[in-house]
């Protein structure tokens, strides 16, 4: 078998190949998402998703997992594939596709930090974004798409939460992504009813408000059920 070096010929060029990733969390009710803004360079000043080109020894994923941890210092998540981007002009410094990915985060359990190169790291609101280098807008809203998706029939919600909440705090959560109002009755019902969550036995009190049962999830993997 011939060497696969040998059947490129050396006169085309290929693209580079670059991961970017799209991580939501959550926070004071609302959907956001992390970006950090760049210090220098050609986008200078403009806020993007964290990512970077994926080195010839290292897998997509594995280049995923280490521009995640490298930039903004974010570890141990679950990520999926969320799409290959690669419009001509996505990138105005040379030709280069991107593989994004998806992830879910609980806002309160990270602390954000980035490298020099980069002037700010921060949760935005989806619904109030800034300007985004590259074709950043395009893969955040893509991910929109698959989180509300998903949303549905799957137990994909766990996430976004600590390991107890809540029903409240589970309400706005589905609330925020979807961003519309549910049913407190019809959606407690449907949520207890399938299994999706259990009983902890612990309650919570805070100041004058009612004390509020604590749930957890009855499963924190990814698997399919019908929530919506």
């Amino acid at each position: 078998m011939k060497n696969t070096k040998e059947l490129i010929p050396a006169c085309i060029e290929t693209p580079r190949v670059a991961t970017d990733a799209v991580i939501f969390a959550v926070i004071d009710g609302a959907l956001k998402v992390l970006l950090i803004r760049i210090g220098r360079g050609t986008y200078e000043g403009q806020w993007a998703l964290p990512g970077g080109l994926v080195r010839m020894d290292e897998s997509l994923d594995r280049a995923a997992e280490r521009i995640l941890s490298e930039k903004a210092g974010v570890d141990g998540i679950y990520l999926e594939q969320l799409g290959a981007f690669g419009d001509l002009d996505r990138d105005r410094r040379g030709r280069n596709v991107s593989i994004a990915y998806f992830a879910l985060v609980n806002g309160e359990e990270y602390l954000p930090h980035t490298i020099e190169y980069y002037s700010d790291i921060a949760w935005k609101d989806v619904s109030r974004l800034p300007e985004l280098a590259f074709d950043h807008a395009k893969i955040v809203t893509t991910g929109i798409d698959r989180l509300r998706n998903k949303l549905g029939y799957s137990n994909i919600a766990y996430g976004l939460l600590p390991k107890e909440f809540t029903l409240t705090e589970l309400q706005t959560v589905y609330e925020s992504i979807l961003d519309r109002p549910l049913d407190k009755r019809n959606f407690r019902k449907k949520i207890v009813g399938i299994g999706l969550v259990k009983e902890t036995g612990k309650i919570r009190k805070s100041g004058p408000s009612r004390p509020a049962r604590l749930y957890s999830f009855a499963d924190r993997k990814p698997k399919m059920v019908d929530v919506l």
